[in-house]
């Protein structure tokens, strides 16, 4: 798969992220979107069309978990990294549940990075 075709999805209420994350992932060749909701990514119908999402777990309305259960149920099987600033969360149960990988903010360029490359990966599979 070509990473220029591979849409990266980034759900995240933080408007800071939502501007940084999508021109970091410009940076490393991928193409990118940014969401501020989950509500804003399941009304764009941009799920069939994203190759890895990236996910806040802590959102109002749909948190990040709860928008990854409404996906698979809806069918879709998208590799998703989850970001948080609270530690705690990535060592809850649902986190391991599909994730590729669990990053606490701030994380750095190359853990990101990585985490992208494993999740397109298991998109080839």
């Amino acid at each position: 798969m070509d990473p220029v075709s591979a849409l990266i999805s980034v759900v995240d209420d933080d408007e800071s992220v939502r501007e940084a994350l999508p021109d970091l992932l410009r940076e490393f060749g991928f193409t990118a979107k940014a969401f501020a909701s989950a509500q804003e990514f399941l009304d764009s119908h941009s799920a069939d069309k994203t190759k890895c999402l990236i996910l806040d777990i802590v959102m109002p309305g749909i948190s990040g978990p709860e928008l990854n259960r409404k996906l698979k149920e809806l069918g879709f099987s998208i590799p998703t990294i989850f970001i948080t600033a609270h530690a705690e969360a990535c060592s809850r149960p649902e986190m391991r549940e599909g994730a590729v990988a669990c990053l606490i903010k701030p994380f750095s360029d190359t853990a990101l990075q990585d985490a992208v490359k494993k999740a397109l990966s298991l998109m080839r599979r």
